[in-house]
């Protein structure tokens, strides 16, 4: 029989919140895989020539982020240890996603308020690895 600790008031605040954040990024995910034609019209050209040309490897790596994010935050709620591996996963899906936006995409110029996101989202990321991690070793997750 596995015991846990009971957590902490923050340990439930921290659980709720990622999920709210990642359940966005699963809206944001699905908003972009499904994006009509008409939408797709009224964006800059810049950013017609960024979804009309990424790879498939990109879009696999974001819905994996997204996913493996949301039922990571599932997990983490329903205080098992396997919620640290599925954040870790979700972290190598934001980190590949963003290696290509930063480094290998050339339609979008990512300066200045664009930068913003992208790093609010890895570290929000990494965070959630993290509080797992401690969370997993404070005894909450069994």
């Amino acid at each position: 029989m596995n015991t846990t600790n009971k957590p902490t008031t923050l340990f439930w605040i921290i659980g709720v919140l990622a999920l709210l954040w990642n359940i966005m990024g699963v809206s944001a995910y699905l908003g972009q895989a499904y994006m009509t034609d008409e939408i797709l019209t009224n964006l800059t050209d810049a950013e017609q020539n960024y979804h009309n040309n990424l790879p498939a490897w990109v879009t696999s790596a974001f819905a994996i982020a997204a996913f493996a994010g949301a039922f990571a935050c599932i997990a983490f709620l329903f205080k098992k240890k396997w919620a640290t591996l599925l954040f870790q996963i979700s972290l190598l899906g934001v980190l590949v996603q963003f290696v290509y936006n930063f480094f290998i995409q050339k339609y979008v110029e990512l300066t200045g308020d664009k930068m913003i996101m992208p790093f609010i989202v890895i570290l929000i990321s990494i965070f959630l690895v993290w509080y797992s991690k401690k969370s997993e070793s404070n005894g909450y997750l069994s």
